[in-house]
């Protein structure tokens, strides 16, 4: 069977691998500028970051922070695609198509809520420590 060629798969394999790059940071673009959540994402990580600078914190406590922050970053571009895709298909109300949205988002949800705990975890004790 011959395999099928998609327009992403023109080109030497730097212009392929330069192309997906070019890709990946419009995708980056397009949801700080239309993802509202996005901007809190972003504003939630910069604080996180100057916090750990302030406080000090460990190797793995920065693990922590880079991970989580990652995470919830790529978990809230794949919910921005599931929605795109689900309004592509249908523009109706369906159950399914909420299923599929809500669901999205709500894997976003978690993930914040993990690393919510997860920074009480790691600044209090050093805000205490700083209060004493």
């Amino acid at each position: 069977m011959k395999p099928v060629l998609r327009n992403k798969d023109k080109g030497t394999i730097l212009e392929r691998y330069f192309k997906s790059f070019i890709h990946a940071l419009e995708g980056i673009v397009y949801a700080f500028k239309y993802e509202h959540n996005m901007i809190i994402i972003g504003l939630a990580a910069i604080v996180a970051i100057l916090a750990g600078f302030i406080f000090g914190i460990s190797s793995a406590e920065w693990f922590f922070v880079l991970i989580i922050i990652g995470l919830i970053a790529a978990t809230e571009m794949i919910n921005t695609a599931i929605e795109a895709l689900v309004d592509l298909v249908t523009t109706k109300t369906h159950p399914l198509a909420k299923i599929a949205k809500d669901t999205a988002s709500s894997a976003t949800l978690i993930l914040s809520m993990t690393a919510f705990v997860g920074a009480l975890v790691v600044f209090v004790p050093k805000i205490i420590e700083l209060l004493k």
